[in-house]
C-alpha cells in the first residue's frame, strides 16, 4: 500500500509540475485539496504530499490556514537572478573560450545539433520537456570547458534557480514571436570564431530576453507579482 501511495503521490506530483510549467496552473492560482483529489482520483493526503514537495521545490507556496497556491513572479528576484546569470554565465563562457579546444568545440556542435533538431512546442501548442533538458545540454556545453569548477557550479545553479522563470516566457510571458534558434545558432557561431565579446554579449541579450517577457506581464497585471 505504501508503494502504491508513493507511486500515485509521484504521478500527481509530476502532472501538477508540468501545468505549472506549461502555465495551464497560472502564477498565484489557489490548489485547492479536495479538487485536485477529485480529478486526480486520489485522497486529499496523496495531493498534499504532492503539493509540499513541490513547495519545497520552490513551485507552490504554502501558507498556514490558507492552504497552498502557485508561486508568482517576483520583480525582485528576476531581476537580481538575471543580474547575477549574465555576470557569472558570461565570464565562464569566456574562460572557457579562452581554455577550450578542439574537442570542446567538437561537443558544443553536437549539442547544438542535437538542440536544433528538436521543435520546443509540440503540434498542439504545448511545451516539450524534452527540449528544455536538451536546451541544458546545450548551455552546459558551452562553459564546460572553463577550467573551473566552482565557477560551473554557480553557473549551473543559477540557472537552476531560474527554471521556472525560463519555462514561464512563453505560457505566461506570451513571448511567441521570439526566434530562439536564431539566438542559439549565433552564439554557436561566436563560439566558434572565438569572438568573446561578441558571444558574450549574445548571450547576455539571450539570458535577458526571457526576463523581460515576464517583467511586461508584470507591468500590465501587478498581481502576478509576489
Amino acid at each position: 500500500m505504501a508503494g502504491e501511495k508513493a507511486t500515485r503521490g509521484g504521478i500527481v506530483h509530476a502532472q501538477i509540475r508540468e501545468e505549472i510549467f506549461q502555465g495551464s496552473l497560472a502564477p498565484g492560482q489557489r490548489l485547492r485539496l479536495v479538487e485536485l483529489a477529485q480529478r486526480f482520483g486520489v485522497s486529499q493526503s496523496v495531493v498534499r504530499e504532492a503539493l509540499t514537495r513541490l513547495s519545497e521545490q520552490g513551485l507552490v507556496k504554502a501558507v498556514p490556514q490558507q492552504g497552498f497556491s502557485v508561486v508568482t513572479i517576483s520583480l525582485q528576484d528576476l531581476d537580481e537572478l538575471t543580474e547575477a546569470r549574465i555576470e557569472v554565465e558570461t565570464l565562464v563562457l569566456r574562460r572557457a573560450m579562452e581554455r577550450g579546444d578542439l574537442r570542446w568545440e567538437a561537443s558544443v556542435v553536437a549539442a547544438h545539433h542535437h538542440l536544433a533538431g528538436i521543435d520546443a512546442v509540440r503540434p498542439d501548442g504545448t511545451l516539450d520537456g524534452e527540449w528544455f533538458t536538451v536546451h541544458e545540454h546545450f548551455h552546459h556545453a558551452l562553459l564546460a570547458a572553463c577550467g573551473n569548477a566552482r565557477l560551473l557550479a554557480v553557473a549551473t545553479g543559477l540557472r537552476e534557480e531560474a527554471t521556472l522563470y525560463r519555462r514561464w516566457s512563453r505560457p505566461v510571458g506570451h513571448d511567441t514571436e521570439r526566434d530562439v534558434a536564431a539566438e542559439h545558432q549565433e552564439i554557436v557561431d561566436a563560439v566558434l570564431s572565438r569572438d568573446a565579446d561578441t558571444a558574450a554579449a549574445l548571450l547576455a541579450r539571450h539570458i535577458d530576453r526571457t526576463s523581460q517577457a515576464l517583467r511586461t506581464v508584470i507591468e500590465k497585471d501587478p498581481a502576478a507579482t509576489a
